[in-house]
């Protein structure tokens, strides 16, 4: 069966929910067009938005300046950074004892070589599990903390999406989402999607009776 599905959108900073982050977006937005040293350091539970700013900011930065884009996993005991490039890493928590020299190698580099630095963690730099040279230098950077969205920001982010998706749903379902459903915006948005699915799928409206079936079935979805 072909379903009228639309592709998910990309991570962009013009589609992060803002929030109370205005001032972190602005930040992310000046680096993009910056060719000089800076480091950020952001951080937020699962589900903030990390990785979706780290995404977004790479993509952005690259149409200015060369990028390397690591998970921890994939960074090893060389960094080979061309300079005036942005080095972006998430989960620098879990960066092996090789990677974190590495890093703070890129560190000791990078204000002579006009590299930046943009790392994401699930905790400020004074509680990380990494090697107290690098977690010094890490609380050296500007830090920003994801700001979490209040459920009124929350639902007008679900509506936006369904409108985007071009889902005609009961008023109810946003509601119901987000006393019921997981509290992170990406399950969130992922429930949604999961609706959309099975309306056209089943060829039934989006309403609050198929959302509560497809929640009975899926025991992730909802709250812990």
């Amino acid at each position: 069966m072909l379903l009228d599905l639309k592709p998910e959108q990309p991570p962009t900073l013009d589609n992060f929910v803002v929030g109370a982050n205005g001032e972190l977006l602005q930040r992310l937005r000046d680096l993009c067009g910056s060719h000089s040293f800076e480091a950020l350091y952001l951080w937020g539970a699962a589900g903030s938005g990390k990785s979706h700013l780290l995404g977004a900011t790479a993509g952005a930065a690259a149409r200015n300046r060369p990028v390397a884009f690591l998970n921890a996993a994939e960074a090893g005991d060389e960094l080979t950074l061309t300079p005036g490039s942005l080095l972006v890493i998430d989960d620098i928590d879990a960066l092996s004892p090789a990677a974190q020299i590495a890093l703070f190698r890129a560190f000791n580099a990078a204000r002579f070589t006009g590299l930046a630095l943009l790392l994401a963690g699930t905790e400020p730099p004074l509680r990380l599990g990494l090697r107290e040279d690098l977690r010094t230098r890490v609380g050296q950077t500007l830090i920003y903390e994801i700001q979490a969205l209040s459920d009124e920001e929350k639902a007008a982010a679900l509506r936006r999406h369904a409108i985007e998706r071009g889902m005609l749903m009961d008023p109810g379902v946003v509601h119901y989402l987000l006393r019921h459903g997981r509290r992170d915006l990406p399950s969130l948005m992922a429930m949604l999607g999961s609706l959309d699915r099975a309306s056209l799928e089943q060829k039934r409206p989006p309403t609050l009776p198929l959302l509560r079936e497809l929640m009975q079935t899926s025991f992730d979805l909802e709250k812990p």
